[in-house]
């Protein structure tokens, strides 16, 4: 949990205490249940598991699917409309704006969900689909839809999204605020 705080108050400037973040940040709630709804759910308790996911969906307007892999100092800002879906996995230190899928494009059954590497950040809206992978380091624009993999540090803009290397220096909240990686 120390973690998660700590992670948090890294990426988010207004974020002003510890205190403050545990109890108003919406993202890091669905966070925490998700771990529970996850341990339930690697113990075979899979309808308490989806419950308890359901419940924290309509309690903090995110739903992340109790089989989604999700690694350590995950970050929802703000939270609202993000959606992770059962197969998807999630590498270290991710963040995810509002209105973020994770989803899939198929109902066949295997990996559906997409997989994002490890420091990857994803701008409001995006919409990444399919069993792709998204190397990690990788920035996703506000709106983009992926449907495609991408390799390391890339930036991906644009619908369908086209990926391109990152420039030297280039930070990703500078990259996440740019007008020009707008959608």
């Amino acid at each position: 949990m120390r973690e998660d705080l700590a992670a948090a108050k890294l990426r988010d400037p207004a974020a002003r205490s510890g205190l403050e973040i545990a109890v108003l940040y919406s993202g890091l709630h669905a966070i925490w249940s998700y771990r529970v709804a996850h341990v339930l759910w690697e113990r075979g308790l899979r309808f308490p598991a989806r419950a308890l996911s359901q419940l924290t969906r309509w309690l903090t307007g995110v739903e992340i699917h109790p089989g989604a892999q999700v690694g350590r100092r995950f970050f929802i800002d703000h939270g609202m409309g993000v959606v992770i879906g059962e197969t998807a996995e999630i590498g270290d230190d991710v963040m995810l704006y509002h209105g973020v899928t994770l989803g899939g494009r198929t109902r066949e059954g295997g990996k559906r969900h997409p997989t994002l590497g490890d420091g990857v950040a994803v701008g409001s809206g995006a919409k990444i689909l399919g069993p792709i992978t998204i190397g990690a380091g990788s920035v996703i624009g506000a709106n983009a839809v992926v449907t495609r993999d991408a390799p390391e540090d890339s930036v991906l803009v644009g619908v369908p999204a086209k990926a391109r290397p990152r420039s030297t220096g280039e930070e990703t909240r500078g990259i996440l605020t740019a007008p020009e990686y707008f959608i």
